[in-house]
């Protein structure tokens, strides 16, 4: 029992630490180790979510056997400076899932950046419920998919949240934090699958991998 509390607060206290995912750009000026540090108490909190709270989508069976989730290293070279355009018009979209479900989206705009000499975009979203309910969240959405899809990674792609600037449209986003959505756990969830307009023609090796088949 004890070293369950311990457990839930190490949890809080990590995911208290790394809310931020994509955040205004401030000065960055950790050293690798620090950063590295930094992504490895994040997937240590993630690994104990999945332990321990009641909305783990994990079955039975897999938290019995259950190692920890799988990860590329922690790569700086995934953390980048982006650029946040705001669409000046915000259209609804309802979003294809793996299921009938189809659940409503604001399309707030786009991430504009550079991996390489390569320029890409991903269009960012807002839960259009969730906006309903509070016209004050700056929460983002950015599900996407990359060449490692099916390979190393859920084929069905990825996830990375998002908060927007307080002021300015500068950035970081940072695959590093990239998670996958519950259906990579368990079929019996129903998930948004990436737009078409977020497929990258890149491999983004950075982030979380393909946790198991089904």
């Amino acid at each position: 029992m004890i070293m369950k509390i311990k457990f839930i607060s190490l949890l809080i206290l990590t995911l208290t630490a790394s809310v931020v995912l994509c955040q205004q750009i401030e000065k960055f000026e950790a050293n690798t180790d620090d950063y590295n540090t930094m992504i490895e108490k994040h997937r240590t909190g993630r690994n104990i979510k999945m332990l321990y709270t009641e909305s783990t989508p994990l079955t039975k069976e897999q938290l019995a056997a259950f190692k920890g989730l799988k990860y590329f290293e922690p790569n700086v070279k995934y953390r980048i400076d982006a650029k946040l355009i705001k669409d000046k018009k915000q259209e609804v979209i309802l979003m294809k899932t793996s299921t009938d479900r189809e659940p409503a989206y604001v399309r707030y705009g786009e991430v504009r950046f550079t991996i390489g000499s390569q320029d890409y975009k991903l269009a960012v979203f807002q839960n259009k419920k969730m906006l309903d309910l509070s016209q004050d969240t700056n929460m983002l959405f950015i599900p996407f998919r990359d060449l490692t899809n099916g390979h190393e990674t859920y084929g069905g792609g990825r996830y990375i949240d998002c908060e927007i600037p307080p002021s300015g449209d500068a950035i970081f986003l940072d695959f590093n934090y990239a998670y996958n959505p519950y259906c990579a756990y368990n079929p019996r969830f129903s998930c948004v699958i990436p737009p078409e307009e977020n497929r990258l023609n890149i491999r983004i090796e950075a982030g979380e991998k393909i946790f198991e088949e089904h």
